[in-house]
């Protein structure tokens, strides 16, 4: 048996030590001088000029969100964190994209601002109008070391942050330094307020919610998370009805996505003499995204041959091969943070075989199914209902099903759920799988209104090691899917200018590859 030293304040001293010597040793690397003479001349001989700062179209449409948002959850100072740069490697971030709920009411997109936080709680006036705060960290002058010292927020190194007075502008909200939040939160809470926060967005954020609650008298536990869910469903079932703005952003964003689309096309015979293909047609549309937007909605599914079987096929490194199909699933998210969502599946060659085409037009035939159905006051899970009819009959058709197409669609059978295990649709906006946090009631359960978005998507895959289908089957996954726009009167499909039809689909290639 060893022996050990009972007297540890030597080793947690030393613990304590190295762990500073570590975190201080990033800035070794960087051989900065230090001294005042470089400090007073770095900060000198900089133009002082502010820029004009525009109020956002955005700014027009998020005080009634607000409002809505405070009826919803009365007497309750609601905290919508923007969330945190997230370490990829060492001293590198990912890319910042902030937190659905936070954009949507303060009305900021692409990477604005980590850290910040919106602070919206009811006017003491008037309970029923929303009064918002918007707390960042501002622009630091030419004089602060964060200018040219701060890797990750310095002006020098991640350019140009706006300050107080530029935010407010564009906002259309007081604006107030980031150290303010906390004596802000405490305000009034317990007497007059309660104190909620948008969970596992800022864990600083949160603790700090709990604490000023715990100081204030206001219970934790099951309590305090209860009511942040509560705001947490609240934000998602205000997007299920998108306003006359999201409605136009949505429309960008499809545009934005065939784009891409059609560059993918035209350099599908650069994927075809490429052993990861695949990665050739996502970069491709990854390029468009970027040049043309904020940036992909979500990780490419770039899926060529039995790929295509595997529902999420994000890795792409597989090769893509004349006689096959290439099933893509992408969207471009643009600025204000909104996203399409768009599949189709394409014949490499430029043809479909008879046997692609078969499956093809089954799903086809599906997809139309639901869009006949598509109309005001539809219940959501009947569009699943209309496309999972046909692809059962066709199923039964092939030979495959152990009994009937009617028996299969019962809840006692569904053996055609192998071949189409995801749902037809969701709905669709600033996150690719919108208002996920809604109730059934208000999703699946729901009845269709104007001004919703949401997808169409059957699909059918075979496997290639599945042996309850046709050899000729096997490998082949096909998936179609559209974005579509409630109206007053039925439905629109905003992605109609990516052809559906097979022959359409083939003319589209060809027209595209001359």
């Amino acid at each position: 048996m060893s022996t050990e030293n009972t007297d540890t304040s030597t080793d947690a001293t030393t613990s304590g030590d190295r762990m500073k010597d570590l975190a201080s040793r990033g800035d070794s690397r960087s051989q900065r001088p230090d001294n005042a003479a470089f400090r007073e001349f770095i900060a000198s001989g900089w133009d002082e000029t502010v820029p004009d700062a525009e109020r956002r179209e955005s700014a027009d449409f998020t005080p009634e969100r607000r409002d809505a948002l405070v009826r919803r959850l009365p007497g309750t100072r609601l905290v919508l964190p923007a969330g945190v740069l997230k370490v990829r490697s060492n001293d590198t971030d990912y890319p910042f994209r902030p937190d659905t709920a936070f954009a949507y009411y303060s009305g900021l997109g692409t990477d604005e601002e980590p850290d910040s936080v919106l602070v919206v709680e009811p006017s003491s006036e008037d309970p029923t109008v929303s009064i918002a705060t918007y707390f960042f960290r501002p622009r630091a002058g030419f004089d602060s070391s964060e200018f040219y010292a701060d890797s990750r927020y310095g002006e020098m190194w991640v350019g140009r942050r706006p300050t107080v007075a530029e935010a407010s502008q564009r906002l259309g909200i007081e604006v107030r330094h980031i150290d303010e939040l906390r004596d802000h939160l405490a305000k009034d809470v317990g007497a007059q307020l309660s104190l909620s926060v948008v969970p596992e967005v800022d864990a600083s954020i949160e603790a700090m919610v709990q604490e000023i609650r715990s100081q204030n008298g206001l219970p934790g536990g099951e309590e305090a998370a209860a009511e942040n869910a509560a705001l947490r469903e609240a934000a998602s079932e205000a997007r299920l009805v998108k306003d006359e703005y999201e409605v136009r952003q949505m429309r960008l964003a499809v545009e934005a996505t065939l784009r891409g689309f059609e560059d993918v096309i035209r350099n599908l015979p650069q994927a075809v003499g490429h052993p990861r293909g695949e990665r050739v047609i996502e970069g491709v549309f990854a390029a468009t995204a970027r040049a043309d937007g904020n940036g992909v909605g979500y990780d490419t599914i770039a899926a060529a041959g039995d790929h295509a079987c595997t529902l999420h096929w994000t890795r792409n490194d597989g090769a893509v091969r004349p006689d096959e199909l290439v099933l893509v699933d992408a969207g471009v998210e643009i600025d204000s943070l909104y996203t399409a969502d768009v599949t189709r599946t394409l014949p490499v060659s430029g043809t479909f075989s008879p046997v692609q085409r078969k499956v093809y037009d089954a799903v086809l035939e599906a997809s139309d199914a639901a869009f006949a159905v598509a109309r005001p006051g539809l219940r959501f899970r009947e569009l699943h209902i209309a496309a999972m009819k046909v692809l059962a009959a066709r199923l039964e058709e092939w030979g495959l099903l152990p009994g009937t197409a009617e028996e299969s669609l019962a809840p006692e059978g569904q053996w055609h759920r192998r071949w189409m295990p995801h749902g037809t649709s969701h709905h669709l906006g600033m996150d690719v799988h919108d208002c996920a946090q809604a109730r059934r009631e208000m999703y699946l359960d729901a009845e269709l209104v104007p001004g919703m978005v949401f997808t169409i998507e059957p699909g059918l895959y075979f496997k290639e090691n599945d042996l309850l289908v046709p050899e000729e089957l096997r490998g082949i996954g096909v998936r179609i899917e559209d974005d579509v726009l409630v109206t007053q009167d039925g439905v629109e499909n905003l992605s109609a200018g990516a052809p559906r039809r097979a022959e359409d689909v083939e003319a589209w290639i060809a027209e595209l590859r001359s």
